[in-house]
C-alpha cells in the first residue's frame, strides 16, 4: 500500500512538472534569445524579435530592435557573462510572457563595465503567421556588484 501511495505521488508531482508544448517552445525561445545576446548575434535576434519589438531598457529608454541591433554592432552592448532564469511563463491564446532574472556582466560602454548585475525581466511575445517573436521587453536592474 505504502508503495502504491509512493508512486501515486512522484505520477503526480511529475505531471505537475510537465510543460506544454507552447510553454516548452517559450522557454526554448528565451533562452536561444539569451544566448543569440550573449553572442552579439544579431541575425538570429532579427528573427526573434518582432520589427515592431521595443523595450525599456535599464538605462530607462525605450528602444527599438535597429537602435538596439546598431549598439551591438557598435559594442556599446557587449557581455563577457550573461545567463537568464525563467521564473514564470503564462500564455494566453498567441500572447506569452517570460518573467525572471537575467545576471549579467557588461564589457564595456558602460559605468558597470565589468562588473556583476543582476536584473529583472519581463519578455513579451506573440505568436504570428512566422512563429513567436518578442514585441516587448522591460528589464530593471536591481542589484550591481
Amino acid at each position: 500500500m505504502k508503495n502504491l501511495i509512493l508512486f501515486l505521488l512522484l505520477l503526480a508531482a511529475k505531471s505537475s512538472m510537465a510543460q506544454n508544448p507552447a510553454e516548452e517552445e517559450i522557454r526554448r525561445l528565451d533562452q536561444l534569445e539569451a544566448q543569440a545576446t550573449i553572442k552579439g548575434d544579431t541575425i538570429t535576434l532579427k528573427h526573434l524579435w518582432s520589427p515592431n519589438y521595443v523595450v525599456n531598457n535599464p538605462a530607462n529608454t525605450v528602444i527599438n530592435a535597429e537602435q538596439i541591433r546598431q549598439l551591438m554592432k557598435e559594442g556599446k552592448i557587449a557581455y563577457s557573462k550573461f545567463s537568464r532564469v525563467i521564473e514564470k511563463v503564462t500564455i494566453t491564446a498567441n500572447v506569452a510572457i517570460t518573467m525572471g532574472y537575467e545576471v549579467n556582466q557588461p564589457e564595456n560602454a558602460t559605468d558597470n563595465a565589468g562588473k556583476t548585475v543582476t536584473r529583472r525581466y519581463t519578455d513579451v511575445w506573440l505568436k504570428g503567421k512566422s512563429g513567436w517573436q518578442i514585441i516587448a521587453r522591460q528589464a530593471t536592474i536591481i542589484n550591481i556588484k
